[in-house]
């Protein structure tokens, strides 16, 4: 037999009301009250031509004022090591002597620039040349490197800076630190994946040191670990590519892994009416045209995370979509349509990162 319902009692009911009042005001409380922040270091300034910001929080035993001063130290001491290696507008850095050099003997460079290297021929031979780091003449002779702004190169000009282009002319010996070149009018610029490389590398100093929550940012690229003051993934944004001022697209939530955006709408200039973005296609020797504004990518490394995002900013965002898909990369397109900006994402995006708010057309960004 079928066991028959209970009936409440007045008594009953009226436990039961109590119970639920209660309930609902611990759920309230609990909603109303957000858990207290924690305490969060702040490192900032200049850096590469550009800016860093690192954001820690620190183990409740390690606040005094010389831990402080260590995690300080050792950022600076990072920047200044990828910078002395990679920069393009220090004469005296380990790229730019490189560069002036005749390449024909092995030039000795170090474990950090050799490891930059290795990453940017792994991309350049994946993606069939559309990144490569060997682009720097035209980068050069657009306008967008040491030397500044001028007249765009004629037809002439660059076909011949093409000849000097392709990073199948580079040997490189991971072992033996050593880099080499067949052709001495090559010039490479690392710029694509060395403010990646510097977020990775400031993250391993402070690992080193016993920090394990932070977010790392180097002009815009960042990296993220272990969980922000309330105890939840880091909360990022990505940023609308409108020319003036800043505005939130979307956020997604990260933790342990790192973002990096490529676009065409901060370092352009127009000349008879068409834009001219820094981002120059190897294969073409002229800056991309396509509806493609931004692309941000999230890996777990920073420098390749850079690294793909120049590529599919070059690929445009039909061949960019393909690419990323096939490489099982977490990538979201803006590309624009009409007055807007059509958002397209690879699977890998949308199954973890998919979840994201989208920003308001009147969101700011802080700077």
């Amino acid at each position: 037999m079928a066991p028959q319902p209970k009936v409440l009692t007045p008594r009953s009911l009226a436990v039961l009301a109590v119970g639920l009042v209660i309930l609902g005001i611990l759920t309230v409380n609990r909603l109303a009250s957000p858990p207290a922040r924690e305490e969060l270091l702040t490192f900032s300034g200049p850096t590469m031509g550009t800016a860093y910001r690192v954001q820690v929080i620190p183990d409740r035993q390690s606040t005094d004022t010389a831990y402080a001063a260590r995690l300080s130290a050792a950022i600076e001491e990072t920047l200044e090591s990828v910078n002395q290696n990679m920069s393009t507008y220090s004469p005296d850095s380990e790229l730019s002597r490189f560069n002036a050099s005749d390449g024909e003997e092995r030039f000795t460079i170090s474990e950090d620039t050799a490891a930059v290297f290795a990453c940017a021929l792994e991309v350049a031979e994946a993606s069939g040349g559309a990144f490569d780091i060997t682009v720097g003449p035209l980068v050069n002779a657009w306008g967008f490197g040491p030397n500044g702004r001028h007249q765009p190169p004629t037809d002439e000009e660059l076909t011949a800076l093409r000849s000097h282009v392709g990073y199948q002319k580079l040997h490189l010996d991971v072992e033996a630190s050593t880099i080499q070149t067949i052709d001495a009018a090559l010039y490479c610029d690392l710029s694509a994946l060395a403010k990646g490389f510097a977020v990775d590398q400031i993250a391993e100093a402070l690992d080193e040191l016993g920090t394990g929550r932070y977010l790392v940012e180097v002009g815009g690229e960042v990296r993220a670990r272990g969980m922000n003051q309330r105890g939840e993934a880091w909360s990022l944004g990505i940023e609308k590519p409108v020319d003036i001022g800043r505005e939130l697209q979307r956020t997604v939530r990260l933790h342990d892994v790192s973002l990096a955006t490529s676009g065409d709408y901060r370092n352009f200039y127009e000349q008879d009416g068409l834009r001219l973005s820094h981002t120059i296609d190897p294969r073409t020797g002229r800056p991309v045209a396509h509806r493609l504004a931004s692309v941000s990518v999230i890996h777990p490394s920073c420098m390749y995370a850079d690294a793909y995002a120049t590529t599919l900013m070059v690929l445009g965002p039909d061949d960019g979509l393909a690419w990323a898909e096939d490489h099982g990369l977490a990538a979201l397109f803006l590309v624009r349509a009409g007055d807007g900006f059509e958002e397209r994402a690879t699977s890998r995006f949308k199954d973890g990162y998919g979840d994201g708010q989208p920003g308001s057309s009147g969101g700011t960004i802080e700077p």
